[in-house]
């Protein structure tokens, strides 16, 4: 049985600072993680949990996945701006167009975000978060699609996108040009097998799609940090 997304992690050096702030843009509900930092639970059956773990690195380079929100309207899209940067937000450049309708952000901690302008047929009934913008491979794209067991829904010239057979958010890459590898990932992905599953047949079933293992193991015994095949991070946790 293939593991759960449990979670999307952020690096953060003050957790619950930037989990406030991503409570109040969501309107989730914060809780103390009882593994480590604080955690905004689902807001429905297709959403993932966020998580906010204790880091001191700093972050030096775009994050290679983003947050896309959706808006309904123009009314809403601004709400949802206005409501970031009173919390904290900022808006920022990252080379995006004049003529290009979303809004690109940062949280308090630098992670970027965009507000996409209503009308995006592409994120239409995805909920909130209309997306996991990914800088990443066709092969990573497959690869997700099989580790999450959740199928391509495009794929068409290198870019790829999956999504749960439940709906809610997509997962996109967007193929070359790739960013540049600034060290370790500040948003990763946490995926769970489920209670009744054993974590290292699912490691090596993980292994066996192209992931790899690395040295690194940032969150205990809870936590195997493994990466995918562009060598992105991401966390096999216990089952549950």
């Amino acid at each position: 049985m293939t593991s759960q997304l449990f979670a999307v992690s952020f690096d953060a050096s003050q957790p619950l600072r930037l989990a406030q702030f991503w409570s109040g843009v969501l309107g989730r509900e914060m809780v103390d993680d009882p593994h480590d930092g604080v955690m905004l639970l689902p807001s429905a059956d297709t959403d993932f949990r966020i998580r906010f773990v204790p880091s001191q690195e700093p972050k030096v380079v775009q994050n290679r996945m983003h947050f896309e929100l959706t808006s309904g309207s123009l009314d809403e899209q601004q709400q949802t701006v206005a409501r970031a940067l009173e919390l904290g937000g900022r808006h920022i450049d990252i080379g995006q167009l004049p003529e290009e309708e979303h809004v690109v952000l940062a949280d308090p901690e630098g992670n970027e975000f965009c507000v996409i302008e209503p009308g995006n047929k592409f994120l239409a009934d995805c909920g909130f978060i209309g997306a996991l913008s990914c800088d990443g491979s066709q092969e990573v794209g497959y690869f997700w699609s099989e580790a999450l067991g959740w199928p391509l829904v495009w794929d068409q010239d290198q870019e790829t996108a999956i999504q749960s057979p439940r709906g809610g958010p997509k997962i996109t890459w967007g193929g070359p040009p790739f960013m540049p590898n600034g060290g370790r990932d500040r948003v990763r992905y946490d995926l769970a097998p489920p209670l009744d599953g054993d974590r290292q047949v699912e490691v090596e079933r993980l292994l066996s799609l192209g992931a790899m293992r690395i040295d690194a193991d940032q969150g205990g015994a809870s936590r195997l940090a493994m990466a995918d095949p562009d060598g992105g991070e991401f966390g096999l946790l216990t089952p549950r």
